[in-house]
């Protein structure tokens, strides 16, 4: 996830550069707005980025489905039906995920949990219960760095193998090839390396600022943002770690139901 820092730097390049970036793409961009600009639009070839442009379909992306499939990745499932794919990234734990295993196990909704090494280490029960409930368990690495920065494939593969290891050792059985870079940096060597070695890669099609603990949204922001601009195969990446998200699940998952949306598992999709 991006420090505060790291956003406020890319909020000035982006203010910089962002009229004619922006007009080319017919988008207007509010206060709010720029508050999430880290997870909507593109600082660099290096960073998944998504524009939207029309409320209830896919957005623009980095790349297209047909890019993306040579490497074995995804960030939607192109289709008309009303489909979700529900992600949660898992850095570290805060006393919000039981709350959210709680409203995905009410709804029977599958889930996917992209954890980093120290997540298994230290909260064992918790991985243990998203397996027994059905849930995915898929590598976010094992120390969270930029991946885009890692050139060698002996480095690639130390991070996403100690995580397996972790799960392995915990869970007795080996961990699916399932991976998400770390706040959505990439190369397209590092798609090849993840592909070469068995992986699908997983990035998003929908995500809003839900990771300072100390500056939560509001529910009438997060359902704003996550009503809004959900559309007909969405990979849904929200953080565990937010109680926004904790409290308000159970409720977002009713208002998608009362939309006509259901809920699948990767599995389903990369199968």
């Amino acid at each position: 996830m991006f420090s505060r820092e790291s956003i406020k730097k890319i909020a000035a390049s982006l203010l910089l550069l962002g009229a004619a970036f922006l007009t080319g793409r017919g988008i207007a961009l509010g206060t709010s707005d720029l508050r999430e600009a880290s997870a909507v639009l593109q600082p660099s070839e290096e960073s998944w980025g998504l524009s939207f442009q029309e409320e209830g379909q896919p957005p623009a992306a980095n790349a297209s489905f047909e890019e993306l499939r040579r490497y074995n990745a995804w960030y939607a499932q192109d289709t008309r039906e009303k489909v979700i794919y529900l992600t949660f990234d898992a850095g570290y734990e805060n006393g919000c995920t039981p709350a959210i295993l709680d409203a995905l196990k009410k709804h029977q909704a599958p889930a996917a949990f992209f954890v980093v090494g120290n997540y298994i280490s230290s909260c064992p029960d918790l991985v243990q219960r998203m397996v027994e409930e059905g849930h995915i368990v898929g590598n976010h690495t094992y120390s969270h760095p930029d991946m885009s920065q890692i050139s060698t494939r002996e480095a690639f593969e130390k991070e996403l193998s100690g995580v397996e290891q972790l799960y392995e050792e915990l869970t007795g059985e080996p961990m699916k090839k399932y991976y998400r870079p770390p706040q959505g940096k990439y190369s397209t060597a590092n798609l090849e390396m993840a592909r070469d070695m068995g992986y699908t890669t997983f990035f998003w099609s929908l995500a809003y600022v839900d990771w300072y603990q100390d500056d939560q949204p509001t529910k009438e922001e997060a359902f704003e943002k996550l009503l809004g601009r959900i559309h007909p195969g969405a990979i849904v990446l929200l953080h565990s770690t937010s109680s926004t998200n904790a409290e308000i699940l159970d409720e977002l998952l009713t208002r998608w139901e009362e939309m006509g949306y259901s809920f699948r598992s990767l599995d389903q999709l990369a199968g």
